[in-house]
């Protein structure tokens, strides 16, 4: 039987499930097998180096990783992507790929911390600086920013820990005008509710760790390109770095990029409960989430996004170190770990990562990062009240 090509109307949430189903291959099973191999084996010589039969070296992608780059490509809506270990490298990748010595980044001032450490100790020590923009920078004071070193423009939106948002069209408009690569950190909407390559950006990156293999269980990153002209550089970078991810990663993340537009979707519908109620409470000064109406950023997030994350800061009324342990000692739901995107909830405590920043921010008390998981939010919200509850006893 001959495929024929998929209708072009078709919802992601069906895209990304037909490619298992699609018939012409005969009796197989739903999902890739795992090849674990280095070496390949070839039934001659002349086939051993030339490509044809597939990849010669199990450094290369085997068939797992194979169909989620091409599920990734879909998703993305890119002309290439590709699977690094961990959401870091898939930042670092294409700096590394597209920076020479004598460039210069411009990053927010919330950027996520292991990447502000990559680009003030790595690519500075071989001449690449950076220079970093106000968190809540409009878009004509991020492009005053730039200077004629100015080589790329680093997007994280929303940002880390405060969840800033920036005008990426525009931005990204603006940045090819001047010449000025774009490379966006998209793990806050999974490729899912936000398509940086359709809106100007050259370079989309996410941490596969999180919503897309959504089982706090793997770590992996992808790289999704526009085009050829950031493609290549990437590619080779990769090449000669030796970067793959495991078979049985691959196979995992794929497993869960399956059920990510519904998994997405419903701890959205529980963050925003969750982040409404948050509001209400005396012991909150300011919840940090763009798609809270009346939120910093709201007004971007209606406009570009069709979704939105499950995780967002909680600025409290006050308080000390002392009472926001106690409110995340107090809590029987919300695990204490790092990390966000699968199906169980997180709290962490943030106020200490703020020390880092150029220009801190001026919040009203302790901050507080939550990921709403996939258990009841009724349920999420009572165990608040218990920590909400002991933060009180504590900040009396």
């Amino acid at each position: 039987m001959t495929d024929q090509p998929d209708p072009p109307d078709r919802s992601v949430r069906t895209r990304l499930i037909a490619p298992a189903t699609r018939r012409g291959a005969g009796r197989r099973p739903v999902s890739p097998p795992v090849e674990r191999a280095s070496t390949l084996l070839n039934d001659d010589p002349a086939a051993m180096r030339d490509g044809s039969g597939g990849p010669v070296y199990g450094i290369e992608d085997l068939t797992a990783a194979r169909e989620l780059r091409a599920a990734l490509v879909d998703l993305e809506d890119a002309a290439d992507a590709w699977l690094v270990p961990s959401g870091l490298a898939a930042v670092t990748v294409p700096l590394i790929a597209l920076l020479r010595p004598g460039d210069e980044v411009l990053a927010t001032d919330a950027l996520y911390g292991p990447t502000r450490r990559f680009l003030n100790r790595h690519l500075k020590a071989r001449g690449i600086t950076t220079t970093f923009h106000a968190a809540g920078a409009s878009t004509a004071g991020i492009l005053a920013a730039m200077t004629d070193r100015t080589r790329l423009l680093l997007i994280e939106s929303p940002a880390s820990l405060t969840f800033e948002l920036v005008d990426v069209p525009a931005l990204a408009g603006a940045c090819r005008e001047r010449d000025v690569l774009t490379v966006m950190d998209n793990t806050w909407a999974a490729g899912l509710a936000f398509r940086p390559l359709a809106h100007g950006v050259d370079v989309s990156v996410q941490a596969v760790t999180k919503y897309v293999a959504g089982h706090s269980d793997l770590l992996m990153g992808s790289i999704a390109v526009a085009g050829p002209a950031v493609g290549r550089p990437v590619s080779e970078t990769l090449e000669d770095l030796g970067w793959r991810v495991s078979p049985d990663d691959a196979w995992l993340a794929l497993r869960g990029l399956r059920t990510l537009p519904l998994r997405y979707a419903e701890q959205a519908r529980s963050a925003l409960t969750v982040a409404e109620w948050l509001q209400t409470r005396p012991e909150v000064a300011q919840v940090l989430y763009p798609a809270l109406p009346g939120a910093p950023g709201h007004d971007l997030w209606t406009r570009d996004y069709t979704g939105a994350a499950s995780i967002f800061g909680v600025v409290l009324n006050g308080g000390s170190e002392a009472a926001a342990h106690a409110l995340m000692s107090a809590l029987q739901l919300f695990g204490l770990g790092y990390s966000w995107g699968g199906f169980e909830s997180l709290i962490t405590h943030e106020t200490g990562q703020l020390a880092f920043r150029r220009s801190p921010p001026a919040l009203a008390g302790e901050l507080l990062r939550l990921h709403v998981g996939l258990e009841d939010p009724a349920d999420l919200i009572a165990d608040f009240e218990r920590g909400l509850a002991a933060w009180s006893a504590v900040s009396r």
